[in-house]
């Protein structure tokens, strides 16, 4: 055991780990975005069908997720508890345990996709559109499921860099690709929607090869072959007791989201391509408040495995203030100039009118989901992975989905009341989320043992 591992928590600089997942995730956008604005340049019909086929892709990813958020709460006690090699045999059995998963959504995508779009109310000629691009990107989306794996591991290690610098690589290997098969530039065949499928399959599948060349270079205890196909079920009980939660989480937060996308395809086909491209917008807000949430949530899990109760306690709450005026600050900004970023993907002065007043609603919504982001993930990082899980079903069914029906259709407020119930959704369990990390009902959670004397230390 590596006695000096149980410090790994002080060498640790969020701002160092942060800004490298701030600028992942704003490239990860960029790949959805990539696609938006491209195939806005043939027309709003052909980036609404898209737009809701990367719903569902999006849904599919996050689901990938549980595995990632259990493996990054793992790897990171094991590590700060001075656990390298069952933090590196953890590492393997989730790779192994996320591809196998990925092949199973890939097959139910491929085999229900065109099923699921109509019970999204999606039109038919939109559906034979999305059709095409959605069958190419499931048939290969373990690609995905094998990369958040991988690179969840590697930012546990502190690795944030060498994962910033793959997702680069990927979006830039997927706008070469997209100008040339998108349109038929330079001798290529122009494959339109097509063309952006394939773009996308080939960069993360190149990127998924390099992230798996890090991994062998960068962790400290290399995993051997055995460690992939070794099942251990007390591994596989501390991947899944974080895990199953976040996903039970995810889901609903999907789940309803889909529904309440759903209720857009109802209010109009302008509702809903306004809605694609205000989100595609908005995701970039919440790049800040996830990657100081992923950021935390690393530190705190190394905190947590070292027995630093206290440290970990102090160390969310100035992320938390951090980031919301930040996200505040960024937010505002961006309202100003909001018809400005929307009339990047379309001059359709209804959309763009629709779309501004939505805008300018999230300088409300944003900040109250920087709880969401930055709280619930340093309660995982804990080990407390239940109680968000509880509280976000709650709220998201029984204010979200019945709030944005009432506002949206009954009372006529169209899209902007969709958001409105968005907004209260998020305050509502931000709020709740806070008062349970100020409860430290989350310090008896821990998943391992602390080797040192942390918790004496701050008792």
């Amino acid at each position: 055991m590596d006695t000096q591992s149980t410090a790994t928590w002080k060498k640790l600089s969020l701002f160092a780990i942060t800004w490298p997942i701030f600028i992942d995730s704003v490239l990860r956008m960029m790949l959805g975005t990539a696609d938006v604005f491209m195939l806005s340049r043939i027309s709003d019909e052909v980036t609404g069908a898209v737009g809701l086929a990367n719903e569902i892709i999006v849904f599919c990813i996050l689901m990938f997720g549980f595995v990632g958020i259990g493996t990054s709460v793992a790897v990171a006690q094991n590590l700060g508890a001075g656990r390298a090699k069952e933090a590196s045999r953890i590492s393997a059995l989730a790779i192994t345990i996320n591809l196998i998963f990925g092949i199973v959504v890939s097959i139910v995508l491929v085999v229900f996709g065109e099923s699921i779009m109509q019970l999204m109310n999606l039109a038919p000629d939109q559906i034979a559109i999305a059709k095409k691009y959605l069958n190419l990107i499931s048939a290969f989306i373990w690609i995905e499921a094998l990369s958040y794996a991988v690179s969840s591991v590697l930012r546990s290690n502190g690795q944030t860099r060498d994962v910033m610098y793959v997702t680069l690589g990927v979006n830039v290997i997927h706008v070469v690709g997209n100008v040339l098969l998108i349109f038929g530039n330079l001798g290529f065949p122009e494959w339109g929607v097509t063309g952006a499928a394939v773009s996308t399959v080939i960069s993360r599948f190149l990127g998924l090869i390099v992230l798996f060349v890090i991994l062998y270079r960068r962790i400290p205890f290399p995993i051997r072959f055995k460690n992939y196909i070794t099942f251990d079920k007390r591994i596989v009980k501390q991947i899944l007791s974080i895990g199953l939660p976040s996903a039970g989480e995810h889901l609903s937060w999907q789940s309803q989201y889909l529904m309440i996308v759903s209720f857009v395809n109802i209010i109009g086909q302008v509702a809903l391509s306004t809605h694609v491209y205000v989100m595609n917008v908005t995701n970039y807000f919440m790049a800040l408040g996830m990657a100081i949430g992923m950021g935390t949530e690393i530190i705190v899990g190394h905190m947590v495995g070292a027995g630093e109760f206290k440290a970990a306690y102090h160390k969310l709450i100035r992320s938390l203030r951090m980031t919301f005026l930040l996200t505040f600050v960024v937010v505002g900004i961006a309202s100003i100039f909001r018809k400005e970023l929307l009339g990047l993907f379309t001059d359709n002065p209804e959309i763009i009118a629709m779309g501004s007043g939505i805008l300018l609603l999230s300088v409300i919504l944003e900040p109250g989901r920087t709880f969401n982001l930055v709280v619930i993930n340093s309660l995982r990082a804990a080990g407390d992975a239940r109680f968000p899980v509880a509280m976000g079903v709650l709220s998201m069914w029984g204010v979200a989905v019945p709030l944005a029906y009432w506002l949206g259709i009954h009372m006529k407020m169209g899209l902007l009341g969709v958001w409105i119930a968005f907004a209260v959704d998020e305050w509502l369990r931000g709020l709740i989320m806070y008062l349970r990390w100020r409860s430290r009902v989350w310090e008896t959670k821990a998943l391992v043992k602390p080797t040192g004397g942390g918790v004496a230390a701050n008792s």
